[in-house]
């Protein structure tokens, strides 16, 4: 049996020895670079290796890149070989909870055509919570070939957005929380604002309080009514820098749909041309 979208603590746990499975430890802020480092160092699931967002998960920030543009592909895919990951290896990653950290790796993986990957629902503090095992040894992984096989579907360059726009072929899905996403705060980038014509969905809606994953049928009944008359393959997703965007795809998946696509430069690299136009406030109401 394989995963591609979410995984149980009880599902993975028979697996944590399992040679042909390899597990990430995604945890990160926004606010403190060195926080997954720190908290990898002081105990991890057994075998986990370290899957860091500005070294392994995102490549240099250049002018008008957006915060967290993609690696250079066929370095993250000799990183993937060295951690242990090639054809037909069951990845599964995992950040603090939420999901939208381990979402990015998930994404990445869909993105290079190896789609045997998934999330810990409930991630780090659910796997503690429910008693499953951690340490903090170092792992030694076997060394094995990934090659990749790009997806080019599954992401949306700004020329290929640009496109989109001006035909308003698509629909443009926002996973900012709805402040951010009206203009009426913007704690990291230097315009507040959405893009004209998207519709905010937080990522934090596709969640129960306790920070697992909406049962399958009131995640597809949610994101359906978001999308409206457009197709759910026809939406485009967003949010600051590329990141928190992928748990809205992967809710996606979760609820059975078929996955859209991301735009990887996000609100980040839209904003950096202040040419580009910018929306406040509520989304419109579609007509």
């Amino acid at each position: 049996m394989t995963f591609r979208a979410l995984i149980s603590p009880v599902e993975l746990a028979p697996h944590l020895a399992d040679p042909a499975w390899v597990v990430f430890d995604c945890r990160h802020q926004l606010t403190d670079k060195s926080y997954g480092h720190r908290m990898y160092a002081e105990s991890h699931l057994p075998g986990a290796r370290f899957a860091d967002m500005d070294e392994a998960l995102a490549g240099p920030v250049t002018p008008g890149s957006g915060r967290h543009p993609l690696p250079d592909l066929d370095a993250f895919a000799r990183w993937l070989g060295e951690q242990g990951v090639g054809k037909g290896t069951q990845v599964v990653a995992y950040d603090d909870g939420p999901g939208a950290m381990a979402a990015r790796l998930w994404w990445m993986l869909r993105y290079l055509n190896h789609f045997d990957v998934a999330v810990l629902d409930g991630g780090w503090k659910r796997w503690r919570a429910e008693g499953y095992p951690a340490d903090a040894k170092a792992p030694q992984p076997r060394l094995a070939t990934f090659v990749p096989h790009l997806h080019e579907l599954q992401a949306v360059s700004l020329e290929q957005l640009l496109s989109f726009y001006r035909r308003r072929s698509v629909l443009l899905v926002d996973a900012r929380g709805a402040e951010r996403f009206e203009g009426k705060t913007e704690p990291i980038d230097p315009v507040a604002g959405h893009i004209p014509g998207a519709v905010s969905h937080p990522y934090t809606q596709n969640l129960t309080p306790a920070g697992t994953f909406l049962p399958q049928e009131t995640l597809r009944a949610q994101l359906m009514a978001k999308f409206g008359a457009v197709p759910p393959e026809d939406t485009i997703h967003y949010c600051g820098s590329g990141v928190s965007a992928c748990h809205n795809l992967l809710a996606m998946a979760a609820a059975g749909l078929p996955v859209a696509r991301l735009y990887v430069g996000s609100w980040s690299q839209w904003c950096a041309d202040r040419a580009r136009p910018v929306e406040t406030g509520p989304a419109r109401a579609k007509a």
